[in-house]
């Protein structure tokens, strides 16, 4: 078996424009169309939502939203070999000021500065953190998706949680 070390970014922001009120299975049909919209217009099969991704991502955005900041779960299934190794994406914004399409958008944004090469050499910055957030949407062995949305009384935290994991050492995205 040859050891993968997986690798995911953080994105928090603090501006936006006003949200309306969603439905949990709008959110989720939101999420995962934003989601599958990039992957389509590169060729990519899209990815399936994934209501036990969906639990965890809940269960650890939550969590996000008692801290200031972000930061990765440590319980996330990395390794698990049963279902494979996970992925995470994280976001933190202004409550009520971003739709879901915006929050998955400003990963999508950063393939401004993508280049699709052996992970980590993926940035024209030479920084794979300023891209790795697209990485991991756009990854092709990926399959499914589960995102939660929770709030605090300032902010609103996306967290979405990946299967397989990108982000490999040495592979390419797509």
């Amino acid at each position: 078996m040859t050891a993968r070390l997986l690798v995911a970014p953080m994105a928090w922001l603090a501006v936006g424009g006003a949200s309306p009120l969603w439905t949990p299975q709008d959110v989720n049909d939101r999420l995962l169309a934003a989601h599958n919209a990039e992957r389509i217009r590169l060729g990519i099969p899209p990815l399936k939502w994934s209501d036990k991704l969906a639990r965890q991502s809940r269960e650890w955005a939550q969590q996000l939203t008692l801290i200031d900041g972000l930061e990765h779960s440590d319980t996330a299934d990395y390794t698990d070999p049963t279902d494979g190794e996970e992925g995470e994406n994280l976001w933190r914004g202004t409550k009520g000021y971003y739709t879901p399409e915006q929050m998955v958008n400003l990963w999508v944004d950063e393939r401004k500065i993508f280049v699709n090469g052996p992970f980590p050499r993926n940035s024209t910055t030479g920084q794979w953190r300023d891209v790795g957030h697209y990485t991991q949407l756009v990854w092709r062995s990926t399959t499914e998706v589960g995102c939660a949305i929770a709030a605090s009384a300032e902010d609103e935290v996306l967290v979405c949680r990946y299967l397989e994991g990108g982000n490999v050492i040495g592979e390419k995205p797509y």
